[in-house]
């Protein structure tokens, strides 16, 4: 069968995707990516051919973002969600997407919520869709209206959004039911997600070597959006006096050298493999975005989250906490607060993250509780067997 895997340019919205378009490949599926022509490098490293759709208007997308300084963080959202994926991504990439059909002719497509233009090109010559997740169910459902809205607009039926399948690796009693969808949900975990291997760490920390680790990472994008250097120094001055290692990554974005003093319990990398450090990590420090936190309940550890700059972070940190997996570092006022109050020194809920760090490596109650959820997580298939499913879903 011939899969079409559709995303944004987004590092996390792809990476909602991947397991999945994995499976199809080791089951023998040829699979593609559909996908703007500036992430070609990102769809080409992760092994699958691209096929290239044109990127929306820089200048449009810049005054679209130009507005977002004075607006709250849901309004923020539902902007980005309403121009930008559901116009301006939209129409740039709608006649790519119809030329990939009328060329490869997909059998199915598989695509994220935020892609818009494979759904309609699928929709309107009769191919089934798959929805991956990029969150959890309850933001697909609060900003589902304005989905359903940009595919009405081009004259395509939203239904499909309500009724395709959705392949979610989010473990149930993370997720969030809602009752909006009617298309059957199926949570898989991805082979390995047992965290079975446990490579060593470099010795980074020769003095401290039986110490707990902090792995603290904010994800590819915070350090590129003028969170560095500001607010990573104060991550640091918060972590100095923690009585634990800490592995702190910045993303491609973020030079090392550009950082003031780094404390001497802390190593500093633009990149480290997740893999190789979860089944070191006693606690992870990160902002809530799908693919750490995801991570981080499949290894078994427990979080402290810091939302920055999204909606959905904010709900995944709110979750954590909900569920006993850690503790949401929360100012108060979000999401009303402003999205350029968090750049460039970041939340003021920063100067509460030693205390956190240290409340849950002192507590057992965190890392039994993720310790138990990586368990549940242990029990659902593994994501292989959606593939099994694809024949009847085209048939």
């Amino acid at each position: 069968m011939r899969v079409l895997v559709a995303t944004t340019a987004g590092a996390g919205h792809f990476a909602g995707l991947l397991p999945f378009a994995r499976a199809c490949a080791r089951a023998g599926h040829e699979v593609r990516v559909a996908a703007p022509a500036s992430f070609a490098r990102t769809v080409e490293s992760a092994g699958f051919v691209h096929e290239p759709l044109s990127d929306a208007d820089p200048a449009a997308l810049g005054a679209v973002f130009g507005r977002i300084p004075e607006l709250s963080m849901q309004e923020a959202d539902d902007l980005i969600v309403r121009e930008v994926f559901g116009q301006l991504d939209r129409d740039a990439s709608l006649p790519g997407m119809r030329r990939v059909h009328d060329d490869w002719r997909p059998d199915v497509v598989l695509r994220e919520p935020a892609e818009l233009a494979s759904y309609v090109v699928a929709t309107d010559r009769g191919v089934p869709t798959v929805q991956t997740n990029i969150g959890l169910s309850v933001l697909d459902d609060r900003l589902l209206p304005l989905l359903r809205a940009s595919v009405e607009e081009v004259g395509s039926s939203s239904d499909g959004l309500l009724t395709a399948p959705r392949w979610t690796t989010v473990p149930p009693s993370f997720d969030v039911a809602s009752g909006t969808r009617t298309g059957p949900v199926t949570a898989v975990r991805e082979p390995g997600s047992d965290q079975a291997l446990q490579p060593s760490l470099p010795e980074w920390w020769a003095d401290d070597a039986d110490r707990p680790l902090v792995y603290a990472t904010f994800g590819s994008v915070a350090a590129g959006i003028g969170l560095f250097p500001a607010f990573y120094d104060r991550v640091l001055a918060q972590l100095a006096d923690v009585p634990a290692r800490v592995l702190l990554t910045l993303g491609e974005a973020g030079d090392p050298t550009d950082l003031g003093p780094v404390p001497s319990n802390v190593h500093v990398e633009r990149w480290w493999p997740q893999r190789e450090v979860l089944p070191h990590a006693a606690v992870v420090v990160g902002h809530g975005g799908f693919g750490t936190t995801q991570a981080a309940l499949a290894a078994g550890v427990p979080q402290v989250v810091l939302p920055l700059f999204s909606f959905d972070q904010f709900v995944n940190a709110e979750r954590v906490a909900a569920v006993g997996v850690g503790l949401a570092l929360l100012d108060g006022t979000a999401p009303a607060r402003r999205t350029g109050d968090v750049v460039p020194r970041g939340p003021m809920a920063t100067d509460r993250l030693a205390r956190a760090v240290g409340a849950v490596l002192e507590r057992a109650e965190h890392a039994d509780r993720a310790q138990a959820l990586a368990r549940e997580i242990d029990t659902l298939p593994v994501v292989d067997v959606c593939v099994g499913w694809l024949p009847a879903l085209c048939a």
